[in-house]
């Protein structure tokens, strides 16, 4: 006689999750909560583009994992589904981080094919960009996302100072920007060339870290539309999203629950237990850093792992190091050093040193395991 498979246990073909797309980053959830605030001087923002004229500048700041993403999706759908007057584009800067990529991702965006990849000149492009506008009278909306990441390369100013400056070069070309950081240490608007201050008057919407209970709706809001029924008791979930204030960003706790989920499913357990919120916590709090690297370039990888085999070492013990492995000169070795300190990856904190004066120490933001661990 055959036993019957164990209660609680899932056969092969079963799984925890109702829908496992509602526990991705990319996810744009159906209610968006508790940002009705920030949801509503967007869309007053954003009202004279579906009128045709042009529509007010933003900056939208806070904190990573606090809906400023979301709440932009979710407008631009809106917004497409009242004109088809009005064309929005969002770009990742964190991808396109140099004025020209931007602007081929606006190229894109217009002409739904990618600008030809021989070269084509940046005047050229934003030519053709603003021509189109004009031809089909229409108003383009450009959301820069992660817009520190063009911050750290130098190239925000230069950016702006096209897309403000369009209609001055083409006359009826109606453009309005959503600047979007999540680098609370950037003065987005200080930052900026004097030249782009001066025609740059946007209105600022601040998303703040969200707290335990509004978490915790959220949070419950996911389970109900990711996990069946039963899946994780309400203790748990409390845990989670505890875990998640601690860190004050919400990817955290919906990474944390996708991924105690599919450890529930590696033990065919049809519930989550703590040790699975617990083994999985130990990847989900490092949302952040994974995604900080998944940015860099080779030569600011190789300086980040040069920087953990010499944790809190002076800049310029840091330098030798590095130069030996890469060849590379000590202005751009400067230049990384700086874009890794903004990236909130290395602390590179002025001390005093005897006989030498002030002198960096540069040390990781994060544990050294969890940097080289993520670089491999």
């Amino acid at each position: 006689m055959v036993d019957d498979p164990e209660e609680g246990m899932l056969s092969w073909d079963e799984s925890v999750f109702k829908n496992e797309h509602v526990f991705e980053i990319d996810y744009v959830p159906e209610t968006f909560k508790h940002r009705e605030g920030q949801t509503q001087s967007l869309t007053y923002a954003l009202r004279p583009a579906v009128r045709g004229s042009r529509p007010l500048n933003v900056v939208v700041r806070g904190p990573p994992g606090t809906g400023k993403t979301t709440a932009i999706q979710k407008l631009f759908d809106e917004v497409g589904a009242q004109t088809s007057d009005v064309r929005t584009i969002r770009v990742n800067c964190q991808v396109n981080a140099t004025r020209y990529s931007v602007f081929s991702r606006l190229f894109e965006g217009t002409f739904d094919y990618e600008p030809p990849s021989s070269g084509i000149s940046f005047k050229k492009l934003f030519g053709q960009i603003a021509e189109k506008l004009v031809e089909e009278d229409r108003v383009l909306v450009v959301a820069l996302d992660d817009v520190n990441y063009l911050f750290y390369e130098n190239e925000a100013s230069d950016t702006l100072y096209s897309l403000l400056r369009a209609h001055e070069e083409y006359p009826g070309a109606k453009i309005g920007v959503i600047v979007v950081s999540s680098d609370p240490a950037l003065g987005v608007i200080d930052e900026l060339d004097s030249r782009v201050q001066s025609v740059f008057r946007p209105e600022d919407v601040y998303f703040p870290i969200y707290d335990q209970p509004e978490i915790v709706d959220i949070l419950t809001e996911r389970v109900t539309r990711g996990f069946h029924d039963g899946v994780i008791s309400r203790d748990l979930l409390e845990d989670v999203a505890e875990r998640t204030a601690e860190s004050g960003d919400l990817r955290v706790g919906i990474d944390l629950l996708r991924r105690a989920g599919l450890n529930a499913e590696m033990r065919a357990s049809r519930t989550i237990e703590f040790e699975d919120v617990e083994d999985a916590y130990e990847t989900s709090k490092y949302i952040n850093l994974t995604n900080s690297l998944s940015g860099l370039t080779d030569t600011e990888e190789a300086l980040l792992e040069v920087i953990a085999h010499n944790d809190g070492e002076q800049a310029g013990d840091v330098y030798e190091a590095f130069h030996d492995r890469t060849d590379l000169g000590y202005t751009r070795y400067s230049e990384i050093v700086n874009k890794l300190d903004q990236l909130g990856l290395i602390d590179a904190d002025y001390t005093e040193v005897d006989g030498r004066g002030r002198s960096r120490s540069l040390s990781l933001s994060y544990e050294k395991d969890a940097v080289l661990d993520r670089l491999e």
